[in-house]
């Protein structure tokens, strides 16, 4: 079942995560005529400006989230460059293939990465590009840690019997070995650490809400949606060191084989 977004908040906290694909996008080269894969749009930020990359090409745009697909749309609405499409990636078909695959901040709340690059590598033309950004090993460690530690705790316990998260932050060598047994060839992956500070407890609380906890809230009832992101910001207000969620990406450049 695709997570559930709320489109409007993710829109107005999300600026490290479009911060990082503005870097990302920026160190890319095009032509400007591709036909080019967002992968996990979300509501669109990081799209305009690949878009504005490939004047002479198109755009598809594609996320599993109803509310992020119809951010984009109501973003992108008369561009007929731009076609969003409401599609989960393990099922990605977007028609013919097509030049380039572009992804930030998505692919690490996918669990199954040899699925996911097997269907990208399908999508992609012989010699096609992949190039994503997502979480990597160590991502949000902290949180993570203050996260398990709060999820133990009342009132939240029963609602976490048996949980597995279901988010994947590899490594560069594990990601490598996964884009090639898919397909791909002049594989390239680099872990970066993106530390990202926060101003009070409060702020850091609604930003956990609002994207890092995403999955963990769908286990609780909407009431205990704050209260549960509250006590994890103060988890991780009480660690040594800043206050801040300590994001680790890794990237990833590849090539769909010719043959």
């Amino acid at each position: 079942m695709a997570l559930e977004w709320d489109a409007a908040s993710y829109e107005e906290l999300a600026d490290p995560m479009t911060r990082w694909g503005a870097e990302f996008l920026g160190s890319l080269e095009f032509r400007g005529d591709e036909v080019v894969v967002d992968a996990g749009c979300g509501t669109g930020r990081v799209t305009e400006l690949l878009v504005e990359r490939v004047p002479e090409g198109a755009v598809v745009a594609v996320d599993a989230s109803e509310a992020m697909v119809e951010a984009a749309r109501r973003r992108f609405a008369g561009d007929e460059r731009v076609r969003v499409v409401c599609q989960d990636l393990l099922e990605l078909d977007v028609g013919e293939p097509v030049d380039a695959i572009f992804s930030t901040a998505t692919f690490h709340w996918i669990k199954d990465h040899e699925r996911l690059f097997k269907k990208l590598a399908e999508n992609l033309k012989p010699g096609g590009r992949l190039a994503a950004q997502c979480g990597g090993a160590g991502n949000v460690a902290r949180v993570q840690r203050a996260a398990e530690e709060a999820m133990r705790e009342e009132p939240f316990r029963r609602y976490f019997e048996g949980w597995e998260d279901q988010k994947e932050y590899p490594d560069p060598e594990t990601t490598r070995a996964r884009l090639e047994a898919a397909g791909f060839e002049r594989v390239e992956t680099w872990l970066l650490e993106k530390p990202t500070p926060f101003d009070s407890v409060e702020k850091l609380a609604r930003y956990l809400e609002a994207v890092i906890l995403r999955r963990h809230l769908t286990k609780l009832p909407k009431s205990e949606h704050s209260p549960f992101a509250e006590r994890v910001a103060e988890k991780v207000s009480s660690q040594d060191g800043p206050l801040m969620a300590d994001y680790v990406r890794i990237n990833m450049l590849a090539t769909r084989k010719e043959a």
